[in-house]
């Protein structure tokens, strides 16, 4: 299992395969650094979708040819998303990314039930990677940015892509935490007993889901063992399955902030899977 960022760009760079991004939004300087990164490695080549006269200024600043990508002027986010989605489905492209644009601009087009990428009632979820140093290596959490307020149906199916989104990144058996406020059920605090059902419910072998768990007993097997919890899960989780989006974004960009200013972050990853 991969444990570290480093790790997966090591095995990318072995693999001597090269995809294609298409950018939305390119002419935004953060978004558009990660890919130049990516592509002065050989792994990826380039669509840039946005302002053309900002991307090639952009590039210019980053002592890069524009010549080296395929820009298309799409100054307008729903067009640069359009444009984006239609090139995978032509399979000139094999991967989308969000620069600036908004997010309902770049998930409108690929939700379309006929132009889209997805099949009537798939599920579309986000999760993110975090490097936990504690116990070098990798923690997923999701949904933290896109599904508001997710039914317990909407969960399994979250769950599974969650799971297979590990397993990418090499794991084995599973475990996933289903995250509240409290690590007992309580009536005044549905998501508890949400925790509780997903957590009665039968899974395939190599997943284990239990819950409720606060977040400090999720990962940290001292706090675990404080509040007396015994637990296959408790303080071992690979996956944080939040309650809703508030719970999620809040801890997403408290953890980003924190580990920021310790320096011991390699990198944040967030994108959107399908079901099954």
């Amino acid at each position: 299992m991969f444990r570290t960022f480093s790790e997966v760009e090591d095995y990318i760079a072995n693999m001597h395969t090269t995809k294609t991004i298409a950018l939305c939004g390119a002419h935004e300087n953060i978004a558009l650094e990660a890919v130049v990164r990516a592509k002065r490695k050989g792994f990826i080549n380039a669509i840039l979708l946005g302002d053309e006269e900002k991307i090639i200024d952009l590039l210019a600043h980053m002592e890069e040819d524009p010549a080296e990508y395929q820009i298309i002027h799409a100054p307008r986010g729903k067009s640069a998303a359009m444009k984006a989605v239609q090139s995978v489905r032509d399979g000139r492209a094999d991967i989308l990314m969000k620069g600036l644009l908004q997010s309902a601009e770049f998930l409108t087009p690929i939700m379309m039930p006929s132009t889209g990428l997805f099949s009537e009632g798939s599920q579309l979820n986000e999760a993110t990677v975090f490097y936990y140093p504690e116990r070098n290596g990798f923690v997923f959490a999701g949904d933290c940015a896109l599904n508001i307020a997710p039914s317990v149906e909407e969960k399994i199916r979250i769950i599974n892509n969650l799971v297979d989104f590990a397993r990418a990144f090499g794991a084995g058996e599973v475990k996933v935490a289903a995250v509240s406020a409290l690590e007992k059920v309580n009536s005044e605090m549905p998501s508890t007993g949400v925790a509780n059902q997903l957590a009665q419910m039968e899974w395939e072998e190599g997943i284990i889901v239990e819950g409720p768990f606060a977040l400090d007993n999720a990962l940290d097997a001292a706090a675990a063992e404080h509040k007396g919890i015994e637990s296959r899960v408790a303080g071992k989780a690979d996956i944080l399955l939040m309650p809703e989006i508030l719970s999620g974004n809040v801890v997403v960009r408290k953890k980003l902030c924190k580990v920021r200013s310790r320096g011991i972050y390699n990198q944040r990853v967030t994108g959107t899977l399908s079901p099954k």
